[in-house]
C-alpha cells in the first residue's frame, strides 16, 4: 500500500504504487561520461539518488525529476547516432500524424529540434517552437525561439495541430505542458504527443542510458496517456502504437541480442550489465541494416502516439 514517502504522480498527484528501484546518481554520472561524453552532474543539482518509481496510470517516473541543462544537452547531442535521430523525417510517429493534418493546417511542433517533421507536412502552415533552436529564424522562417508560455502570449487558440514528438518525457511537470498545448488550439484541434513507453525495449536494454536521468524523466503507457489528455480537458483520446523505422530499429535488436534483459530493475553497477549492450552492439547494427524492419505487432513498437482533441467547434 501507499504511504506518505511515496511520491505523487506528476499527472493525476496520486501517490505512486510503487517504487521499481533506487538508482545512485553517481553510477549515472559515470556512464553519462563514458558512454556519451557529457556530465549531468550540474543537472542533478545535488541529488544523490533517485526512485524510479511507478503510479496508478502505469507511469514510471524519477524522484526527483531532474531535468538536463543547457551544458548536458550540448554534450549529449555531439553524438552522431542523436544528430541522425533528430535529422530523421521517416520517424513512424511522424507519419501517424502526418496524415490526421489536413492540407492548409496551423501546426505548431513544440520542441522541434531542426524542424524534420515540416518535411512530413507540406501542407500545412508550420511552426517549429524550440528555446534552444540552433539555427537562425531569419533563415529559417518557420523557426520561434520561444518557450510555449511565451508563444502563447502572441497565439493562443490559433492553431489546428499542436504536436510534442519525444519532448512530454524531458520535462518536469508534463501536465503543464499538456495544457498550455490545449491553450495553444483553437476548437476542434488535434494535440499530438509521442512518447517513450514501458514495456518496451528501450526499458529492457541494462543499464539504458536514454531511459535515465537528466534525458528521459518519465515512461509512459497508454492509461498515462489517457489521463494526461483528461486532464488537459482534451477529448476523443487515441492511443496509437508507432511502428519501427531504419533509423531507430537499432534499439529493437539492441534490446533481442542483449544476454540480460532489465526486467525488475533497469539500473546495475554490475560487469554483465555493463557489458551485455556491448556484446549486442554488433549484431544488432548488422540486423538493423540489412533484416526487414519488425513488422507491426511483433513487439511493443518504438514510442506510443497520443491523439486528442479540443472540444468545441471550429
Amino acid at each position: 500500500m501507499s504511504g506518505p514517502a511515496h511520491p505523487l504522480c506528476p499527472i493525476t498527484g496520486e501517490p505512486a504504487v510503487r517504487r521499481v528501484q533506487v538508482v545512485d546518481a553517481r553510477l549515472l554520472a559515470a556512464l553519462w561520461r563514458i558512454v556519451h561524453r557529457t556530465d549531468p552532474r550540474p543537472s542533478f543539482r545535488g541529488s544523490t539518488r533517485f526512485g524510479l518509481w511507478e503510479s496508478p496510470t502505469g507511469l514510471y517516473f524519477f524522484d526527483p525529476m531532474r531535468a538536463g541543462d543547457a551544458g548536458f544537452y550540448a554534450g549529449f547531442y555531439r553524438s552522431r547516432f542523436m544528430r541522425g535521430y533528430l535529422r530523421d523525417p521517416a520517424r513512424a510517429e511522424f507519419g501517424l500524424a502526418a496524415e490526421r493534418i489536413a492540407p492548409g493546417a496551423r501546426v505548431l511542433d513544440v520542441g522541434c529540434g531542426f524542424g524534420t517533421f515540416r518535411h512530413r507536412v507540406p501542407q500545412a502552415d508550420y511552426t517549429g517552437l524550440d528555446p534552444h533552436f540552433s539555427g537562425d529564424p531569419a533563415k529559417d522562417p518557420w523557426a520561434r525561439k520561444q518557450t510555449l508560455g511565451e508563444h502563447l502570449a502572441e497565439r493562443a487558440g490559433r492553431y489546428d495541430a499542436v504536436c510534442a514528438f519525444q519532448v512530454m518525457e524531458h520535462v518536469e511537470d508534463p501536465l503543464a505542458l499538456m495544457r498550455e498545448m490545449a491553450a495553444a488550439l483553437r476548437p476542434g484541434g488535434l494535440a499530438f504527443v509521442g512518447v517513450p513507453h514501458v514495456p518496451s525495449a528501450q526499458s529492457r536494454i541494462p543499464n539504458w542510458l536514454t531511459n535515465a536521468v537528466p534525458h528521459h524523466l518519465t515512461w509512459w503507457t497508454d492509461g498515462a496517456l489517457r489521463a494526461l489528455a483528461e486532464r488537459a480537458e482534451l477529448t476523443d483520446a487515441e492511443v496509437l502504437v508507432s511502428p519501427w523505422s531504419r533509423g531507430d530499429v537499432f534499439v529493437h535488436w539492441l534490446a533481442r541480442f542483449s544476454p540480460v534483459k532489465a526486467v525488475t530493475r533497469h539500473y546495475r553497477h554490475a560487469a554483465a550489465w555493463h557489458l551485455a549492450p556491448l556484446a549486442a552492439a554488433v549484431p544488432a547494427y548488422l540486423a538493423s541494416r540489412l533484416l526487414p524492419l519488425p513488422a507491426p505487432g511483433r513487439d511493443e513498437g518504438v514510442s506510443l502516439l497520443l491523439v486528442a482533441r479540443k472540444p468545441g467547434l471550429p
